[in-house]
């Protein structure tokens, strides 16, 4: 009997056995034997070394970057509230009264008979003149889809056909012909139907827009922040286990990259909060009451214009229930007026912003007491001395009208200071950041790299 040599399992009967060699299947060796070498670095001190050097790095680099990236656009919103929003949201303003006050000096003139005055003349000719190249600027800033442009060309093909009106009435009324008041009516039925309601609706686009660039160069760079505070806390930690495993204070590499990551980290904490500061100060201080301001002086203009052609309709024009339509419009114009110079009061943060809406408000307390001794007289029938308290020389609603409208353009012009100033500091708080901290970022990622290899030196 046979048997198997030492240490060989005997066989199971009837089986055969070969001598074939036995194949160990190969492994599929890229990705596992990277890893695997990743795994046999990481046991060894200069491995994981090498790692933490190239992770530091990369979270600096990757600090900077976002840094970059996110207050770029901060900045650019910025740069666009006062280089492009505000001015197109002002110029678009200046559109509304240049139109409002042509309308208004269109009807002062018709009042003062044949000849108008001179300067009522050139008044509403520099009106058209100034709404017609303020057209024509917006037009070239504005894209061709949005909705600001579609405002700007009803505007442009409607501003023709009012002129034209004002012609015909005007020629009429040199030769003596009621028509002229018909055609001054449809004048200003076009002005405050169409082209009023346009220049409207462009000025409250333009001031969203204006709205809307502001708090995106407010919005909080939160990514920015993580990851500098990351970025930090990994340069921290690597210096501390420096010191853990050396005893050696300084790692002058580790240390210069600390600090340019800290000074990047401070450098965007306090630049943007100055940012949002001043720009949340344009929008307070000076946009909110720039916005109510234009609309005060809109509809004193609106209201001067009612005034007037209430003496030129004569009647002709009433409401459902039988009243003027044109001295309705004028109550209600005066009521709106009031409530806004109220708030641009309280809007106002000094002295020289307050004082002038002040006068602004007494000069329409004035305005309405002389109203309403006019519109006594000419129910009289005393109309031409009631045209004398309208446009007359001297302790006219006219006067009153053009203090209103001097104060208001002096507010205005001293908010739009402060807005500009406001506007031009948060602007200035981002200048130079983005660029700044991804010059840093670099050298700071290169600072922990030559730190890390002055450690790795010392293994070789």
């Amino acid at each position: 009997m046979t048997y198997p040599p030492s240490g060989t399992a005997p066989r199971e009967p009837g089986t055969v056995r070969s001598s074939a060699p036995v194949t160990v299947p190969a492994q599929r060796g890229g990705v596992r034997t990277a890893a695997e070498r990743l795994r046999a670095a990481a046991t060894t001190e200069p491995g994981r070394l090498r790692i933490a050097g190239a992770a530091l790095a990369l979270l600096v680099v990757a600090f900077g970057a976002v840094t970059f990236l996110e207050i770029s656009g901060r900045a650019s919103s910025a740069d666009d509230v006062a280089t492009r929003s505000q001015p197109l949201s002002a110029d678009a303003a200046r559109i509304y009264r240049s139109l409002a006050d042509a309308d208004t000096m269109a009807a002062s003139g018709f009042l003062a008979g044949a000849q108008e005055p001179p300067d009522v003349l050139a008044r509403y000719d520099a009106d058209i003149k100034e709404a017609s190249r303020l057209l024509v600027e917006a037009a070239a800033s504005t894209d061709a889809s949005t909705s600001s442009h579609r405002e700007i060309t009803t505007l442009s093909e409607q501003l023709p056909e009012y002129t034209g009106l004002v012609e015909r009435a005007r020629a009429n009324n040199r030769q003596g012909l009621p028509l002229g008041g018909a055609y001054l009516r449809y004048a200003n039925q076009k002005m405050t139907a169409e082209l009023l309601p346009a220049a409207e609706r462009l000025y409250a686009a333009e001031t969203g827009r204006l709205a809307a660039d502001s708090a995106d160069a407010r919005q909080f760079p939160f990514l920015s922040l993580g990851a500098g505070v990351v970025a930090l806390a990994a340069l921290v930690w690597m210096q501390r286990r420096n010191y853990r495993r050396t005893n050696r204070v300084f790692n002058h590499g580790l240390l210069a990259a600390t600090a340019a990551a800290a000074v990047v980290l401070l450098w965007l904490a306090v630049g943007h909060t100055l940012a949002r500061a001043d720009l949340r100060s344009a929008t307070v201080h000076g946009q909110e009451s720039l916005d109510v301001l234009n609309k005060a002086r809109i509809n004193s203009l609106k209201a001067r214009s009612n005034e007037n052609l209430t003496l030129v309709a004569r009647g002709a024009v009433l409401t459902p229930d039988g009243t003027d339509q044109y001295e309705t419009d004028y109550s209600t114009g005066m009521k709106e007026l009031g409530a806004q110079l109220r708030s641009a009061e309280e809007l106002a943060d000094d002295l020289t912003g307050s004082e002038p809406v002040g006068q602004a408000i007494d000069s329409v307390s004035e305005w309405q007491e002389r109203h309403k001794k006019a519109r006594t007289t000419d129910d009289r029938g005393e109309y031409d001395s009631a045209l004398q308290q309208i446009i007359g020389p001297e302790n006219s609603t006219g006067q009153s009208f053009e203090r209103v409208d001097d104060a208001l353009e002096k507010a205005l012009a001293h908010e739009q200071d402060e807005f500009d100033a406001a506007a031009e500091d948060g602007r200035g708080a981002l200048g130079g950041l983005p660029i700044g901290a991804a010059v840093l970022a670099v050298l700071g990622a290169a600072a922990a790299v030559v730190g890390v290899n002055r450690r790795l030196s010392e293994y070789r």
